[in-house]
């Protein structure tokens, strides 16, 4: 079990701003703040955190939506905080028959996902 995971950032102001919104519609918040270090959660607990610092290579990060229509919402909320489509909302049928997903990259080029496991 993941208790949390972490990614560096170059624009650690941009991609707070991008994550504030993008990830809004999935419950989460900014939980935790130190200095450019911010910590995202559903609760008080971050689970997802950002900090200021060189790059790493991207990496994918999928976080689970209760439902296809927060999946929708996810979409939109990451494209109007400034993400690039990188896989409208929809079946995955490869994955299996209910994977209902949704990609965008974010300010430095990580793969963000929303998805979805259950029938609609």
């Amino acid at each position: 079990m993941i208790d949390h995971m972490s990614l560096k950032v170059k624009d650690f102001a941009k991609s707070k701003s991008f994550y504030e919104a993008a990830l809004k519609p999935l419950g989460y918040k900014v939980a935790m703040q130190f200095g450019e270090a911010a910590g995202f959660g559903t609760s008080d607990h971050p689970d997802f955190w950002i900090g200021a610092g060189a790059g790493a290579s991207p990496i994918h990060v999928a976080f689970a939506a209760k439902d296809r229509k927060t999946v929708d919402a996810f979409h939109q909320a990451a494209l109007a905080a400034g993400g690039k489509d990188n896989g409208q909302p929809g079946i995955r049928a490869h994955y299996h028959p209910n994977y209902y997903g949704a990609f965008v990259f974010d300010p430095e080029g990580n793969n963000i996902e929303a998805v979805c496991h259950t029938p609609a």
